[in-house]
């Protein structure tokens, strides 16, 4: 029988070694599993891993892919650092995507790239709108954040749904679920013809600064911080925890409906059901494996980004399922935990004789 022992003091450096270990487990599991499926591991790693950047086109997509995810991940690093679970950036996208796409299709006649900025801000408001539900929930009925942010999502997917089936379906698309085409004066400018990658990599970027100067330099970070480390402490300095909640939460919501509505005006140039390959999910494993820092965060992002474009790749290459990539994706969380469950705790024997004791007292 074993039994976890809390470490005495926890090793800062495994802790920031943690994300490369489960990396480096996730590339060991996924090797042996390419073998079982009768390819050779090393040639599959290579055409998940390394083949999507051989070429300028594959890192401008790469691009594309860490654009959604670094802007959903730092409006989640807020809220994770104030021990706020939000679960619903998935929806938050979404709704993003959505309301931007409703806006769009009021100016399909448009020629003036001002179209573009109500377009923009009708997708983060949007996605912050979704955000203020958990908000309201949590914050007056102490509801669960992580059961209402999951159901929240299921409700933006199937309003997505309804949208494309419905009121936004394209008369002229042929009775495919889509609406019709952005006009191309409201699509995101990008930087060259030759490639699909447009400014919403800018986007992300200044996110990315702005939170981590928010969080290190101002008060209100400093708040949230200390809310997360201690919220009896908060309380107790004055600090408004509902106050800093719905800043979290809103603020998270809006970054990732601007990532929804980047996406449509972006590469899609239109609303499609598959409008999220599953962004604000894998935004969460970005937290975690970037240590809520944002240069970690920026190269969890480009992970995960190649995850996306790996499952592509080895489904066109070599006909496997796509699905590959959300098993990565969780082998990686997967071990991510392990590892830091190991650097936090020990697995300790336990003695037959304390082992009977238990039993007989909990008997």
């Amino acid at each position: 029988m074993f039994k976890l022992e809390k470490r005495v003091s926890d090793s800062r450096l495994m802790a920031y070694l943690s994300p490369l270990i489960a990396i480096t487990l996730t590339l060991i599991s996924g090797g042996i599993l390419f073998l079982f499926l009768g390819h050779d591991p090393f040639e599959a790693l290579h055409t998940f891993f390394i083949s999507p950047l051989t070429s300028v086109y594959g890192w401008t997509e790469l691009g594309i892919k860490v654009a959604p995810l670094l802007l959903c991940a730092m409006g989640l690093t807020l809220c994770f650092r104030a021990k706020i679970w939000n679960i619903g950036a998935e929806g938050q996208f979404i709704m993003g995507a959505l309301g931007g796409s409703i806006a769009a299709l009021q100016f399909l006649e448009a020629d003036s790239r001002l179209a573009l900025i109500p377009i923009l801000l009708a997708g983060t408001f949007s996605g912050l709108a979704w955000a203020a539900l958990a908000a309201w929930l949590k914050t007056r009925f102490n509801a669960n954040e992580i059961l209402t942010t999951i159901m929240l999502n299921y409700i933006a997917l199937n309003a997505l749904l309804y949208g494309v089936h419905g009121p936004l379906k394209d008369p002229d698309g042929f009775n495919f679920p889509e609406s019709a085409l952005f006009a191309d004066a409201t699509l995101l400018p990008v930087f060259s013809d030759d490639y699909r990658l447009n400014i919403s990599i800018f986007f992300a970027l200044f996110a990315m600064v702005a939170v981590w100067t928010l969080m290190s330099r101002s008060w209100i970070g400093y708040q949230i911080r200390v809310l997360g480390e201690d919220a009896k402490a908060a309380r107790y300095a004055g600090f408004k925890d509902k106050h800093l909640t719905w800043f979290a939460l809103l603020t998270c919501g809006a970054l990732a409906g601007l990532a929804g509505v980047s996406e449509v005006t972006g590469p899609l140039g239109q609303l499609v059901p598959q409008v999220s390959p599953g962004y604000g999910y894998a935004a969460i494993i970005v937290v975690f494996l970037g240590r809520m820092q944002p240069l970690g965060i920026l190269l969890a992002s480009m992970l995960l980004a190649l995850t996306f474009m790996g499952g592509e790749m080895v489904q066109i290459e070599m006909t496997l399922p796509k699905s590959l990539t959300g098993l990565f994706q969780g082998m990686l969380l997967f071990f991510l935990l392990a590892t830091d469950l190991l650097i936090a705790y020990r697995i300790v024997p336990t003695s037959l004789r304390s082992s009977r004791a238990t039993s007989l007292n909990q008997g």
